[in-house]
């Protein structure tokens, strides 16, 4: 059986040698693009390979479609396949952040009909508190033909939730902090607040205090605490840039929600066009 949503430091390390698993390293700072990439050359995970959040795993931004807009699928195809990845591996992504960067590569790969991608529970801090090995030597790294198999997923545009309003539509759930939710600390993007009728799931508050995952029972209860009689289905997930919506999606499947869908544009597309209504304060 492939590891579809997390694996433990032990349960890869077992698996360092097996040439059909190909390992990513996601760490990623956003006030500093490049600490990432210097954290992955002084130190990693033997055999890893690293993925830029940017350059590997977005598209080029026009203004109006988000920091991190979704890039084409065959053109990730082509990009996860000159890092190694076939449509026969499995891949394992880690950063040092909670898993939220690692979640947007593991969602992208579940996009595009890949199911053997797995997060590294706990990540970085996990695999040095269990004394694995660690590397600052360069893979040798052998492309491999992936071929994209777009899952239909229903991800949705900006147009798509505005026609739904004031209708029965989805349930949109935004993975940002309760504070840049109610609008009142905006860091990141140019205008504070959250689509209208959106509740707040902070990501963070599916990670336990050594920054794993909670168990699929407490996620679950927690999850469905928040989105009530809806239907996986039925839930869209948001946040600043389609990033940590992924660390949601990924709590969801180990929750045993499976079918929720993203929003990859989220707020910093949504705010980008002013004819479009702004919330602040609690739903």
């Amino acid at each position: 059986m492939p590891y579809a949503t997390l694996i433990s430091a032990s349960s890869l390390a077992a698996h360092l040698d097996d040439a059909r698993w190909v390992i990513c390293d996601c760490r990623h700072d956003l006030g500093n693009t490049e600490a990432g990439r210097r954290a992955y050359v002084e130190s990693h995970i033997p055999g890893a390979r690293f993925v830029h959040l940017d350059e590997d795993l977005s598209a080029p931004k026009t203004g109006r479609n988000g920091r991190h807009p979704l890039p084409d699928p065959d053109w990730f195809a082509r990009r996860i396949g000159a890092l190694g990845v076939g449509n026969g591996s499995q891949v394992v992504a880690y950063d040092a952040s909670g898993g939220y960067y690692a979640a947007r590569l593991w969602w992208m790969l579940r996009w595009v009909g890949h199911q053997a991608a797995a997060v590294l529970d706990g990540g970085w801090d996990a695999w040095l508190k269990a004394v694995h090995p660690v590397t600052d030597r360069l893979p040798a790294i052998t492309a491999a033909r992936f071929t994209a198999r777009v899952r239909n997923m229903a991800v949705l545009d900006a147009g798509s939730i505005l026609e739904s309003r004031g209708r029965p539509g989805p349930l949109l759930l935004d993975a940002r902090a309760p504070n840049r939710y109610r609008g009142e600390n905006e860091t990141l993007d140019p205008v504070a607040g959250h689509i209208p009728g959106a509740v707040n799931r902070f990501f963070q508050l599916n990670l336990d205090a050594a920054g794993s995952f909670k168990p699929p029972s407490a996620l679950r209860q927690e999850l469905k605490a928040v989105i009530g009689a809806k239907a996986p289905a039925d839930v869209v997930h948001y946040c600043g840039s389609g990033v940590t919506a992924c660390h949601n999606l990924l709590a969801m499947e180990i929750a045993g929600l499976a079918g929720s869908r993203l929003y990859p544009g989220s707020w910093s597309e949504w705010c980008s066009d002013p004819s479009r209504p702004v919330a602040t304060g609690d739903a």
